[in-house]
This record gives C-alpha cells, structure tokens and sequence, in this order.
C-alpha cells in the first residue's frame, strides 16, 4: 500500500479500508498544527494508478483472508482529501465500489474551505456516491482564535458550509480543539462554538486538547509573548463550558491521546454526568500532575 508519512484517522474509523489518495494537507497554515511536519513536501496528490494498486492489493489481501464482503467503508486519508475534484472523487467512489462492491459509504478529513468549492449539484452526486460522515476540525467557533490561527474560515463559514452538507445529506463529525482560544478566553471560546454546533446537526464532536510543539508556529507566538497557552485545569473548565451549552442530540468524546483523562457520551442522556465529571477535574486534579501529562507526549 502507498501510506506516505503518519497516518491519521479518528477513532471511529476503525474499522474502515484506509485508502491513500492525498497525503498533507493543502491549507497547511494552522499555527498549532504539526501533524504533516514529517512529509517531503506540504502536500500531494495521489496518482490513480497508485490509488488502483492499493485497491487491487487491499481486495487480493482481504480476499486471502476471506474478509473482502467485510469492507463496508473506505476512509481516505490525507489531511482534507475532500479539496479533490467532485470528477476526481467520483472516480474513486467507483474505483472503491468495482473492488469491494458491499462498501456502502466513503469518508475522509474535510477543511471548511473544501465544501466552498463544491457546487450543490456536486456535494449531492457525491452523496450518491457514498460520501458521507466527512470529519472537519472546526476546531472553535471563536472568531477571534479562528483569526489569529490562520485557520482560513470564519464561524459562519462553518456554519453555512455545514448547512449545506445537510442539505446534500451528507453526514459530518466536528473535531474541538480545546484551548484554541488561549489563556483566559476558552469558556468564551467554547459556548460561541457550541452557538455554531446548536445550529447544525453534528453526528459526533470530538475534543482534543492543544498541545504545543516547538516546531508549530505557535510555539513562537509564545515566544514573542503574543500568546499565552491555558492551564490544564482551564481547559477542562472550557470543555464543561462547551458541553454545558450544548443542547443537541450528538455524540461527544475526548479519547485522542492528547487528553489525559479519556471521556466519552451521548448528548443530553449524558451531559449532567460528562459535567460532573468535567467540574471535579477542574476543582480536583492537580495542575501540576496534568501538566507533566502534556510534556511527556512526544507526539499526537
């Protein structure tokens, strides 16, 4: 299989082919972000004819094995594989369904911006393809962060993109970067985004904490102190801040590795147990403790 540098998934893709078809990310500006620092170039497009290898491969494995009717969903990784041409997209979701013709849907990583070039026509053929459950890292509905990160989108971008996807009927999980705000703002940070959430129908979202490396942009930031990162204990108040003024029916987790306290419900059956949970943190653990949680992880 072409797998070009770390590959990254959420959780719940699991149990999905994962298909290379991208590999980097094209916006590749996020001041925190350094998921694709270990790749030759910031990103790049997979050839067909490579695509056509892995599915050939992925089908004769899996046939060997006597799984190939198990493949339900293809994942396709890269950091927003959904930039590709709606023609070029297409041309995958056949490719997938000639190999494994049981797959029922395909999802990958989608930025904001990637939704903006697709006409309505396009995003619906693309659902009748299969594409569904996209996974876009909003990452806060706070305007002032989204700014100052560089992330190429305002709130009400997600909020019209996201509506449009709805319209299309094409499923979509949110990624919360908790902290994202910075010292002192993230309880703001986080009932503005749960304001955008509310609006939307978000099948799951997913927290993950801010972790700073030195080879981030942001790292300088700090540096030049014009940034200042939250506490630990500040960013579980943030997250109890968001969860709080939630009032969705959605499927909520902080289980990546960049939480040190893993955490996961469904909205609201869960929402008075997640905040109890959320305020002992805050009021109980030892900033100190957590702390050294986040300086030990040498990578996400």
């Amino acid at each position: 299989m072409h797998y070009t540098g770390t590959i990254w998934r959420p959780p719940y893709e699991a149990a999905s082919l994962l298909l290379e078809v991208t590999a980097g990310c094209t916006h590749h500006s996020c001041k925190f972000c350094t998921l694709y620092s270990d790749l030759p170039t910031p990103f790049q497009l997979s050839p067909m004819d490579h695509v056509e290898a892995d599915l050939q491969e992925a089908q004769a494995q899996l046939e060997l094995w006597g799984q190939r009717h198990r493949v339900r969903r293809t994942f396709l990784t890269g950091g927003n594989p959904f930039v590709l041409h709606p023609k070029r997209l297409l041309d995958i979701a056949t490719r997938v369904k000639d190999h494994f013709p049981q797959n029922e849907t395909i999802g990958c990583f989608a930025r904001v911006t990637d939704i903006t070039q697709k006409s309505d026509e396009a995003l619906a053929a693309l659902q009748a393809a299969g594409y569904d459950g996209l996974t876009i890292g909003i990452e806060t509905g706070d305007d002032q962060a989204l700014a100052f990160m560089n992330k190429g989108y305002r709130a009400e971008d997600i909020l019209q993109q996201c509506r449009r996807l709805d319209q299309a009927g094409i499923g979509y999980h949110f990624f919360y970067l908790t902290g994202i705000s910075g010292a002192g703002r993230g309880e703001e940070g986080a009932r503005a985004t749960a304001a955008v959430c509310n609006q939307l129908h978000p099948r799951r979202i997913g927290a993950s904490m801010l972790t700073l490396y030195p080879d981030a942009p942001l790292y300088q930031e700090v540096q030049a102190g014009r940034w200042q990162e939250a506490g630990e204990l500040e960013k579980y108040r943030e997250l109890k801040a968001l969860v709080d003024a939630l009032d969705i029916p959605v499927w909520f987790g902080a289980l990546g590795a960049s939480n040190a306290i893993p955490m996961e419900g469904t909205l609201p059956k869960d929402k008075a147990t997640l905040s109890t949970l959320l305020d002992h943190i805050s009021r109980g653990m030892n900033e100190a403790q957590l702390r050294q949680y986040r300086t030990q992880l040498d990578h996400l």
